[in-house]
């Protein structure tokens, strides 16, 4: 932002050039659909071109609101309605999720795809989102309209009013639309005395085929429905360059402009090399990128697919987040049958909602992208011993995630919920399973958490299980050693026992700390 400051106030070509080319590079390989940037956490940095990971993604709230202030600052430098484009998917969805609809709670990251692991908190040791968010959104009625000379830029569309003075003539603007619910948009000009002036309105890149400036993301199908612009009731043709229709006319006290946005369902498309995409699609509709949460999809997502021949419907819902308009059809969903790969597939219902309105419900699976076929979703596995057991951890550490049943991608994901022990090292720590009734129990699988290169967790240098006898606690007679392998389940087999309960006692390295994906009791 303050670069392209430099740029506009010395109009040195140089920084101009660079601050076009680093635009270029995020907008063409590092930008999520939903406005946010800043792929990892580790450096609080971009990856490289179309490294975009949905669940781990950083997308952080101060960077969506850089972004907007950035892209600002760009459409200011060059009168282009393409950073505009960005500025409202960055408002519209990364950037106002980050902030809870009650106003108090708040998110640092932005993810695409959660397994229940996150929530909004009132305050973090480092707080700059809360004070962003304050500050930014009290600026939001400067990023509606701009001028130059005697030329009014209407840039987003918000029911609104706003008097301006264009060569001694004193106008007034009244803005009226629904937006974004709505893509009809009505604006009352009303000068002091008949003048001729501009006024030039965006039309969004999403209403042209264009979800981006940029092949990053595509429609799968165009749409038919053609935009409308129409003076005191009369339709005109849409005269557009860099992105607005342009309008320059004596205009009389009274005079409207009527614009008419339709707001289809799109499905998205990303590009081929934005792997944790393959296979899968978006849902938008207007400026609005939308997801499937766990409440509106019989508790889970993961398992749900939506093929490209389903029917989709909008409907709005007024008593839903203080009134949204949600998308629903018939889609795909897997379950685990009773036989351990017997996988069946039922119809169900499936509803997606504006993704800034997500986790308001409570804690469970959400995704932007999502499976257009069958090969791609999970099967909601059935209840095991561990998914179903009570979880307890030392030092009062959230436990649940390593019985949630997913299984990781190897020991350093940070997609999926895990347990760690940081910032404690070189203690003995315990978890333990409190199962539903007595178990007669002979196999314990464990896959460790080693986060070498990102962070302080570490393999254990030794462990062992116990399982409770009475009060007391009792090793088992394990018939194989104890791994401590990356990577991989390690299982160890003992002599059955019949019990209430299983702890595991694990020795931190000395110097590291230690986790736990997953612990699964057989």
């Amino acid at each position: 932002s303050g670069m392209a400051d430099v740029a506009a106030l010395t109009g040195d070509s140089s920084y101009i050039q660079a601050i076009d080319r680093i635009w270029e590079d995020v907008i063409s390989g590092k930008l999520y659909l939903t406005g946010g940037i800043g792929a990892t956490g580790a450096g609080e940095a971009f990856g490289g071109d179309y490294n975009l990971p949905n669940a781990s993604a950083y997308a952080e709230t101060c960077a969506a609101i850089g972004n907007a202030l950035w892209n600002q600052r760009m459409f200011l430098l060059h009168g282009e309605a393409k950073y505009i484009d960005v500025l409202e998917r960055v408002l519209y969805n990364g950037l106002i999720s980050g902030v809870a609809l009650s106003g108090d709670l708040f998110f640092y990251p932005n993810p695409l795809e959660s397994y229940g692991q996150h929530k909004r908190s009132p305050w973090f040791t480092c707080a700059c989102c809360p004070s962003n968010i304050s500050r930014f959104m009290p600026s939001v009625p400067g990023y509606m309209y701009a001028m130059r000379d005697d030329l009014l830029y209407v840039n987003l569309f918000i029911d609104s009013e706003v008097q301006v003075p264009i060569k001694g003539n004193s106008v007034k603007f009244r803005q009226e639309t629904d937006y974004p619910w709505d893509g009809n948009i009505k604006i009352r000009v009303d000068p002091d005395s008949t003048a001729r002036f501009a006024v030039h309105i965006r039309i969004p890149g999403w209403a042209q085929e264009k979800p981006v400036p940029s092949d990053l993301y595509r429609y799968m199908n165009r749409s038919d429905e053609e935009i409308t612009l129409k003076i005191n009731g009369e339709p005109i043709s849409l005269e557009l360059k860099k992105g607005y229709a342009r309008i320059r006319r004596t205009w009389n006290k009274g005079d409207t402009v009527e614009l008419n946005l339709p707001m289809p369902i799109r499905r998205v498309l990303s590009h081929p090399e934005i792997k944790d995409n393959t296979g899968k699609v978006a849902l938008e509709r207007g400026p609005l990128v939308y997801c499937a949460e766990w409440p509106d999809n019989q508790g889970s997502v993961s398992n749900l697919f939506l093929p490209d021949d389903v029917e989709l419907q909008v409907e709005h819902r007024a008593n839903l987040f203080d009134g949204v308009s949600v998308i629903k059809g018939q889609t795909r969903a897997l379950h685990q049958g009773k036989q351990e790969k017997e996988i069946l597939t039922q119809q169900q219902e499936f509803i997606a909602i504006p993704y800034y309105a997500w986790a308001h419900r409570g804690q469970g699976e959400m995704s932007v992208w999502l499976p257009r076929e069958e090969s791609l979703a999970r099967a909601l596995p059935k209840p095991t011993i561990a998914s179903t057991s009570k979880v307890r951890v030392s030092q009062d550490k959230k436990g649940t995630p390593i019985n949630d049943q997913w299984e990781p991608r190897d020991s350093n994901d940070h997609a999926h919920p895990y347990l760690h022990w940081w910032p404690t090292r070189g203690t003995v720590e315990c978890v333990q399973y409190d199962f539903e009734k007595p178990e007669t129990v002979s196999v314990v699988e464990v896959y460790w958490f080693d986060d070498t290169g990102r962070g302080q967790c570490r393999v254990p240098v030794s462990w062992k299980a116990l399982y409770k006898k009475g009060d007391d606690w009792i090793e088992v007679e394990n018939t194989e050693p104890y791994g401590v392998k990356k990577d991989m389940f390690n299982r160890v087999s003992f002599k059955p026992v019949r019990t209430s309960a299983l702890r595991l006692e694990i020795q931190l390295p000395k110097k590291f700390s230690a986790g736990i994906h997953e612990w699964k009791v057989k």
